[in-house]
């Protein structure tokens, strides 16, 4: 069984909920970047994305575009991710989700991409701007390899779209919070509760919802309703503010925020 579809079965077993941050790779170097994968684990994170850094990011706000930027400037590459994986896994045991743009797959290959990454120690993928038409290749190479893909369903997806997509969906359901790119919010949207319900109708599969969530009060609203909340500004925000300090000071930014935001997955 895949770690993914694992770590959720147990965690339904016993009640429980995930937390998922994003981290990407390479800001502030790749060598930190695991050390931050460590950092989570040991302070609640259940599954990490790994954003590999893109020119031009599908959805991402200004927060995870300067990261990206950031991390490109600095030399990051697809090779130094997977090496960078590959020698960090052993001191894993949080599930491992690359987010990545469909147009790196397809540059590299996409039966290599794949392998490359199972190879590594990835669990799955996340292609953001992979249409559900255009899928069925890279569902079925995951799919062989053992592997998870997951599709974002925006708030604005038709209710028979949105059906699809889950149903499509291996590992878990990606549910978008809200229209627009990522970043920080103040407040989940009040309907949330009712496009996870129309989901669970069609699909088995997690839940998990990124998009705005920054706070272990977001964390607490989300897994009251869904099986995991995904944080992406928040925590790379921490990053970049950091990052003038040291790579010490980011490792622990993220070990810090990890922390406050898995007090949310306690209920009260």
């Amino acid at each position: 069984m895949n770690r993914i579809d694992k770590l959720f079965q147990n965690l339904r077993a016993s009640s429980g909920k995930a937390l998922m941050p994003y981290i990407t790779a390479g800001d502030p170097s790749v060598s930190a970047t695991g050390r931050m994968l460590i950092a989570a684990q040991g302070e609640g994170a259940s599954i990490c994305e790994l954003g590999i850094p893109f020119s031009d990011p599908i959805a991402d706000g200004p927060v995870i575009q300067a990261s990206m930027t950031y991390a490109l400037d600095h030399g990051v590459t697809v090779g130094g991710v997977f090496d960078m994986v590959s020698k960090t896994r052993p001191k894993l045991d949080i599930g491992l989700v690359a987010m990545v743009s469909y147009s790196i797959v397809h540059r590299v290959g996409l039966d290599k991409f794949i392998g490359d990454a199972k190879d590594a120690g990835f669990d799955g993928f996340i292609f953001p701007d992979l249409p559900l038409e255009a899928s069925e290749p890279a569902r079925e190479a995951t799919a062989k390899a053992g592997m998870i893909l997951s599709m974002l369903i925006a708030p604005t997806t038709p209710d028979d779209r949105a059906a699809q997509i889950a149903k499509a969906s291996t590992g878990f359901v990606y549910v978008v919070s809200r229209s627009g790119i990522t970043g920080e919010q103040a407040d989940l949207p009040p309907e949330l509760p009712a496009r996870l319900k129309k989901l669970r109708a069609v699909t088995d599969l997690p839940m998990t919802v990124g998009f705005g969530i920054s706070s272990a009060e977001h964390v607490r609203q989300v897994v009251s309703v869904a099986d995991a909340a995904i944080v992406g500004s928040g925590m790379m925000r921490r990053v970049a503010q950091a990052r003038a300090e040291s790579e010490d000071a980011t490792v622990k930014a993220v070990g810090d925020f990890t922390r406050e935001l898995a007090a949310g997955l306690n209920p009260g």
